[in-house]
């Protein structure tokens, strides 16, 4: 963006510096010579972390723990991976050492029915963001739509073992977005002046349907994946136990309303970054090793 004032001496702290966006942004930053704070709960957890990284153990639950990680930063990464009941508490945290904060959000307020459904993960991130607005921080709201990366726990587990992927809604429509621009999005808000305010809801550049996107994978692959289609109630026994059934529901209501709907795509990643969002082909690609047979 043009004129942007950059802001690099003081401290970014991350929290779900480990994570599928948490650990990219970091890099990021790093790439960028920003100074980069981790908060882990386990301190075992830091190894994967490149060594400038300044580690923190601390909890989300616990609100507290914070504090020594936010003395002296001057701008958080907020992933909330935690239960609702202490994230007044850390947002008044955040508010009285920081003076930006850059929440990982969901497109809940998006007017597409693939958003609109029942959504206990939206409650808590409309909560959270009516708390941070509530405060003095210079807030950024990123709204990531459907993430390429679901297609690690949802697809490679059939497609390591060579099996059918067994799935319901073939024909749901969704922009899958790759976590790395998500995270390149997030890191340019935290370092960057020019963003308090705003609220970037962002996604891939194509409408496919899943079944589309298993050909996308396949074709990166280099193999016919084979599809079977699963009623809903099919769908909830196979993965009873695995995932919360409220989170079940949820993907299920969510992809029922997407059936012949084009899925609602943004140019945000383009226009913040300069270079256009990746494919889920290019994903795919990159992350191949992943979904290889295992011998």
């Amino acid at each position: 963006m043009g004129g942007v004032h950059q802001t690099n001496s003081s401290p970014v702290l991350v929290t779900g510096a480990t994570g599928r966006v948490g650990r990219v942004v970091v890099d990021r930053l790093l790439d960028a010579g920003v100074p980069v704070r981790a908060l882990v709960r386990r301190p075992d957890a830091a190894a994967t972390l490149p060594s400038a990284v300044e580690v923190f153990t601390g909890d989300l639950t616990v609100p507290e723990t914070l504090d020594p990680a936010l003395k002296g930063a001057g701008a958080v990464f907020l992933v909330w991976t935690a239960p609702p009941a202490t994230a007044e508490a850390v947002v008044e945290r955040l508010a009285a050492h920081v003076r930006r904060a850059v929440f990982l959000s969901s497109p809940h307020q998006t007017p597409h029915p693939f958003f609109q459904q029942p959504n206990p993960m939206g409650v808590l991130h409309a909560d959270i963001e009516r708390l941070l607005a509530a405060t003095a921080l210079e807030t950024t709201i990123i709204r990531p739509g459907m993430f390429a990366s679901n297609a690690l726990a949802w697809w490679a587990p059939a497609l390591r073992n060579g099996d059918v992927v067994r799935w319901p809604y073939g024909a749901a429509e969704s922009a899958p977005v790759d976590d790395r621009d998500i995270a390149a999005v997030a890191a340019r808000t935290l370092r960057e002046d020019g963003h308090v305010g705003g609220d970037y809801v962002l996604t891939g550049p194509e409408s496919l349907t899943q079944a589309a996107q298993l050909d996308v994978i396949g074709d990166a692959l280099g193999r016919r994946i084979a599809y079977e289609e699963l009623t809903p109630d099919e769908f909830r026994a196979l993965w009873e136990g695995v995932a919360p059934s409220s989170a079940v529901d949820m993907l299920l209501a969510a992809w029922h309303a997407a059936v012949g709907r084009p899925a609602y795509r943004t140019t945000t990643v383009a226009d913040l970054l300069g270079t256009p969002p990746r494919s889920l082909r290019q994903w795919a690609v990159d992350h191949a090793a992943a979904f290889a047979r295992r011998t």
